[in-house]
């Protein structure tokens, strides 16, 4: 008579050892929480620009109006009248890279409009109640402006290379400059977040945008040399983060003399403490 044949035998089926096919299922990873989730809070928030911008290129074009007439109306004029002295340099050159920081910063000092609009559809009280820290959520938002910024800034230097600005293609110089638009970016979108956290209301951010905005621009370096400039109002352009902007700017696209690593640690150390004054303010913008 034949043996009755006997199944195989398979390690997995060991009493008391689940199949590791369904182990995932059975014990799932740890969730990631706290700091462990601003590179994907980071990345998701620039997504989301990136998107919006897909789907919607008007922005970019009617933002790229007032750098033009800047560069083509006012940087044009001046460069025919010499009436400001820029050390040898032409005043278009001189004046391209303010206007490339003044077309970032006009994006950014209004990004806390959108997180009013988050606040008053219910989308930030949602944020809130996730494991996200405060300062995390507020990192992804002021660099996702940086993102946007990064795009306005390509587009002005175009247009300043299709006039004639002289400006350097060094793949490291344009890296810097990605890296000095991002974070003085993320400095002003925190200050409108900030701005936000106190006024509550868009109506009155708009207010205090607009009431900043050239203030800011004007006591910078962007038109014009430090030097021109009576001493109290040198004062204010020392403390004003987006002098430090334009000197990188200028240094890295046309070669001027700049103060790269001071320009770098003051953005940095502006982009941080925007970042945690934001952070801090999120909590009664969600109230």
């Amino acid at each position: 008579m034949s043996a009755v044949p006997v199944a195989p035998h398979h390690a997995s089926a060991e009493p008391g050892s689940p199949d590791e096919r369904f182990a995932l299922l059975l014990d799932p990873p740890p969730s990631r929480t706290g700091w462990r989730v601003v590179p994907a809070r980071v990345a998701a928030m620039c997504i989301v620009e990136m998107q919006k911008l897909r789907h919607d290129r008007t922005e970019i074009y009617t933002r790229a109006v007032q750098p033009a007439l800047w560069l083509l109306i006012f940087g044009v004029t001046f460069s025919r009248i010499h009436a400001i002295p820029t050390g040898g340099v032409p005043y278009l050159d001189f004046l391209a890279p303010g206007i490339i920081a003044q077309s970032a910063m006009f994006i950014a000092i209004f990004y806390g409009i959108m997180i009013i609009w988050e606040r008053d559809s219910g989308v930030l009280t949602k944020l809130m109640v996730t494991p996200t820290p405060r300062t995390a959520l507020v990192t992804g938002k002021a660099f996702a402006a940086g993102v946007k910024a990064v795009i306005q800034a390509a587009v002005v230097i175009v247009i300043a290379a299709l006039i004639g600005v002289g400006m350097t293609w060094n793949p490291l110089r344009l890296l810097g400059v990605v890296v000095v638009v991002v974070l003085a970016s993320a400095f002003f979108s925190c200050l409108s977040m900030s701005i936000a956290g106190i006024v509550l209301t868009r109506d009155r951010l708009m207010g205090i945008g607009q009431a900043i905005t050239m203030p800011l621009f004007f006591a910078s370096n962007a038109l014009y040399p430090v030097a021109l400039m009576p001493g109290w109002l040198q004062a204010v352009s020392r403390v004003n983060p987006l002098s430090y902007q334009v000197d990188a700017l200028r240094g890295l696209l046309i070669g001027t003399p700049a103060h790269l690593g001071l320009d770098f640690a003051i953005l940095a150390l502006a982009a941080v403490v925007g970042i945690v004054a934001a952070g801090s303010l999120l909590g009664r913008l969600a109230r």
